[in-house]
């Protein structure tokens, strides 16, 4: 069985999935959704343990060996990044029974735990496939379902946002289609290890800098990287409140993956941050991206949508790391992957709680609630500070190490300019804060959020703070990663 463990991370939640259209009563599609999550989360657990412990897997498919045939290839960065989107998901999972009975009807719970399965069997496949094909085929599996979680939001622009979110999810794997088109046309290959073999020889031709364009933009468009992030936020303020904190949690992580896995592993960090001038633009864009949704979040009513684009904002801390291009810096941006999971789904699960009690949650729903749902105000004040990066929270690890990255390279403005954003988050969570503790309740019979959408909340809370003191499994499997990254992967 061991020996199966990637292709089973992806089986499991694929096949589980038509499953549930068996099964039809909402409280048992659930417990078998959350059973299938958890047992992917064991898989990926077992994946992690075995990469750190004897180095990179190779399963073939069908019995073809790579690279003709398809391959699953596991190594530290996605077993890294396996781990995060099954544990972000179990925990979401374990507040969806409640969530999703108040926010959908009875004849649609079973449809939503069919696409949030097909999701997670997408999201799952891009990770651990080798194949770049494959890549495309579980984009477009994670994407449609997407979309259609995206509509089933009870307010009538959840349709607009899941158009939206179509349209530029569909440009972007479009690009990354012809990109992987090029490659195959140059190469003779799909396998990403033996595409990075083939490359390096054709640094120099214009078809091989067209694929990279190609599959950099569609990776940025999903990464929704700005400005190519206008579908976030409506994606995230309309969808169901469980749908935005998956989404939130993991799909821009895979989305990071991707990125991360063509510039430093497919084509080499020679051609992507030497041969081009990808690092000054990472930077630039990564830096301009803080600034500019930190900006625009301050001005949010809606505080879904504030939080959306506060996710633009961190997306770009992330980029940056990238393109700093040196060992801390990568560490910082896997740190950061596996921190903003933590800050976003814990957030994003306390809105829940305020969506179940108050059926919305805009800033005037706000006033004086840290008397009435204090348990739930808490944890979006400890999830607030985290997103800023107080010391003893996740969020302030992950920020030092880009810092220090920046200062390595005698980068000084961009380590003062990640401080500077990081006190912008300041202006849109203290404005929750003053409405909560410091304004007079609206309504007086609110109630605390049920213990089924709190108990998940904290738990991922309570993680922001434990992964802000001990901090010996995020920094030892990131250090690794980062260091297997700038090895190349012939490894």
């Amino acid at each position: 069985m061991l020996a199966h463990l990637p292709i089973l991370q992806v089986i499991l939640p694929l096949m589980a999935a038509p499953s549930c259209l068996l099964i039809r009563k909402a409280n048992l599609v659930w417990l078998f959704t959350l059973a299938v999550s958890f047992a992917a989360l064991i898989v990926s657990v077992l994946l992690l343990q075995q990469v750190y412990a004897t180095g990179p897997i190779s399963y073939t498919l069908g019995g073809w060996q790579a690279p003709w045939g398809i391959e699953y290839r596991i190594d530290l960065l996605n077993a890294w990044v396996l781990f995060i989107v099954t544990a972000l998901s179990t925990v979401v999972l374990t507040a969806a029974h409640t969530s999703v009975q108040k926010e959908l009807e009875p004849n649609r719970q079973t449809v939503f735990y069919t696409l949030y399965l097909l999701c997670f069997a997408g999201l799952l496949g891009i990770v651990a496939t080798g194949d770049a094909f494959n890549v495309f085929v579980f984009l477009e599996i994670s994407s449609l379902s997407t979309y259609a979680l995206i509509a089933l939001g009870k307010d009538r622009r959840a349709l607009w946002a899941a158009f939206q979110y179509l349209i530029m999810g569909t440009i972007g794997a479009t690009f990354i289609l012809i990109g992987i088109g090029f490659l195959y046309m140059m190469t003779g290959t799909l396998n990403m290890a033996d595409l990075a073999a083939r490359i390096p020889p054709l640094s120099e031709s214009t078809t091989v800098l067209a694929a990279f364009a190609f599959i950099f933009l569609g990776i940025c468009l999903k990464l929704a990287l700005f400005p190519l992030h206008l579908w976030l936020p409506n994606a995230y303020s309309c969808a169901p409140s469980i749908v935005t904190a998956f989404l939130a949690a993991t799909a821009t992580k895979v989305a990071l993956y991707l990125l991360l896995r063509f510039t430093f592993t497919v084509f080499g960090v020679d051609f992507s941050l030497s041969h081009l001038p990808l690092d000054i633009l990472l930077v630039g864009l990564g830096l301009v991206g803080v600034f500019a949704a930190s900006i625009v979040a301050i001005y949010q009513a809606n505080i879904k949508r504030m939080l959306a684009f506060s996710s633009v904002a961190q997306i770009g801390y992330m980029v940056v790391g990238i393109g700093i291009g040196t060992a801390t810096a990568l560490q910082a941006t896997l740190l950061h992957m596996f921190n903003h999971a933590l800050m976003k789904g814990g957030l994003f699960l306390a809105l829940a709680g305020l969506v179940y009690q108050l059926g919305a949650c805009r800033i005037e729903q706000f006033r004086g609630l840290g008397r009435t749902m204090p348990w739930t105000m808490a944890a979006i004040v400890v999830g607030g500070i985290s997103l800023i990066g107080m010391p003893l929270t996740v969020g302030f690890v992950s920020k030092w190490y880009l810092i220090a990255a920046a200062i390595e390279q005698q980068l000084w403005w961009v380590a003062v300019l990640v401080v500077l954003g990081s006190l912008l988050a300041v202006a849109y969570i203290w404005k929750l804060v003053e409405a909560a503790y410091f304004q007079a309740p609206e309504v007086d019979a609110v109630k605390e959020a049920p213990l089924g959408i709190l108990l998940p909340t904290w738990l991922l809370i309570a993680a922001n703070i434990y992964f802000g003191i001990d901090t010996r499994l995020p920094v030892e499997v990131t250090s690794a990663a980062s260091q297997f990254l700038l090895g190349g992967a012939a490894q």
